[in-house]
């Protein structure tokens, strides 16, 4: 009986010292505000990159403010209600293809004023802080 209580104390221990410095899955360099390092600029031109699939990873991403400006959403097999997106501050409302990259010029966009996106249902949202 002791055998078997000391087993299940080292893996109790075990799975907690995983769960703890493990930190789960979150992937593409998201950090703990749940932003992502999704911003590059290219030509002048700033790019800023976001995944529709279950939702918009990263939730929170941060550009630059006055310059031109394009979103890249990329999907990946997206079958579920982040594929119909909706930004209304641009008046874009697409069903975006399950697998592929959807470019949408914002234009320049000003400092302080966020761009958000929010799916077809009003489940799944992302915001562009500038």
């Amino acid at each position: 009986m002791n055998k078997t209580v000391s087993i299940i104390i080292t893996f109790s221990l075990l799975v907690a010292i995983l769960i703890i410095f493990g930190g789960g899955s979150k992937k593409d360099f998201v950090n703990e505000t749940g932003s992502k390092q999704n911003v590059e600029i290219k030509n002048g031109i700033q790019y800023v990159t976001i995944d529709a699939k279950g939702g918009y990873l990263p939730r929170i991403s941060t550009a630059q403010a006055g310059i031109p400006t394009k979103l890249i959403i990329k999907t990946d097999g997206t079958y579920d209600c982040s594929a119909s997106l909706i930004i209304h501050s641009i008046g874009f409302q697409k069903i975006l293809p399950q697998t592929g990259d959807t470019e949408i010029d914002i234009g320049i966009p000003k400092e302080g004023v966020p761009l958000m996106g929010v799916c077809g249902m009003g489940m799944y949202s992302f915001k562009i802080n500038f």
